[in-house]
């Protein structure tokens, strides 16, 4: 298993919607019709998109113990608060949540992703990098539940690297 494995159920969208932006590098896949086909939204609503996204990131690095730039998590419940979700019971008498609206808007399905998520115990293991030039979201699979890079190979070995720099000089 590497270390950018997806993440499970639902957080894989949640997931790859904070990674369509390159922090790095500035690319943004919503620029793409690919990457608005990829989300089903319209090239209209990817400035209300954008939005969610960095209110995901910020949860995101709140998850890995760090704090985001601004105070982005309110925007976040309030985003949410406009995608109402009801609760649906299958055949065998298990329980969800699901979108009220048929089909769904981006903003439902995430707040059903993270309803699920919340109930099975896996969304404060969505995570985002903590190297500032990374903030890529990744799944901390870690048993202890306490990783603070997307790649330790990558943004791990740099900043550890720096940290030796630091001391040598």
């Amino acid at each position: 298993m590497s270390e950018r494995d997806s993440a499970p159920g639902g957080l894989a969208l949640i997931e790859a919607l904070v990674n369509s932006l390159d922090v790095e590098l500035g690319a943004d896949t919503l620029d793409t019709a690919e990457g608005c086909a990829a989300f089903a939204v319209a090239q209209e609503d990817v400035p209300a998109v954008r939005v969610l996204r960095e209110a995901l990131r910020a949860v995101c690095l709140a998850h890995a113990g760090h704090r985001a730039e601004g105070d982005t998590v309110p925007v976040l419940d309030g985003l949410l608060a406009h995608a109402p979700l009801r609760v649906t019971v299958d055949a065998a008498g298990a329980a969800s949540l699901c979108p009220v609206e048929e089909p769904p808007g981006l903003t439902a399905r995430v707040a059903a992703a993270i309803a699920a998520a919340s109930a099975d115990g896996t969304w404060a293991r969505l995570k985002a990098c903590e190297a500032a030039d990374c903030r890529w979201a990744y799944y901390d699979r870690s048993p202890a539940g306490r990783r603070r890079w997307c790649s330790m190979a990558v943004c791990g070995a740099r900043a550890k690297m720096r940290t030796y720099r630091a001391k040598q000089g």
